[in-house]
């Protein structure tokens, strides 16, 4: 009897310390940031961007879809039919979307990797694919 009263203590004493710890733990700011809406991060590359030649790349919210949803108005290429207006969407990567040639991935980058010689000094770019990318000043 006095064998199975301490088990019972004894699980309880675990059990019990088990949960205090796990409800005071703190919380990470990895997991904070894991858990924060996407959006946050893309939202901030609303406005103008820059290509070479002409090119330019103006992001604007899409408030008619929800948070995290984009409307992306570019000229991609030196010909008329390289342009358009194209809805994208945050992901953890950056902003997804559409256009005549493909799916796409819109990421943060820098100058150098844009691949273009006229904007390697940029240091705030978003690139579409190597030989794609559009930056502030």
């Amino acid at each position: 009897m006095k064998k199975a009263l301490l088990a019972l203590i004894a699980t309880m004493l675990i059990s019990g310390c088990s949960n205090t710890t796990a409800s005071n733990a703190p919380i990470s700011d990895t997991a904070t940031e894991q858990n924060q809406p996407h959006h946050q991060v893309t939202d901030q590359w609303v406005g103008r961007w820059t290509g070479v030649e002409g090119l330019f790349l103006e992001i604007s919210k899409d408030d008619s879809a929800g948070p995290g949803h984009y409307l992306l108005e570019m000229q991609y290429g030196l010909d008329a039919d390289q342009s358009g207006t194209f809805e994208g969407q945050a992901t953890a990567e950056g902003i997804s979307f559409s256009r005549e040639d493909g799916q796409h991935l819109l990421r943060a980058g820098d100058g150098e990797a844009t691949g273009m010689k006229w904007l390697l000094e940029k240091e705030d770019c978003l690139i579409v694919a190597t030989g794609e990318g559009y930056c502030r000043d």
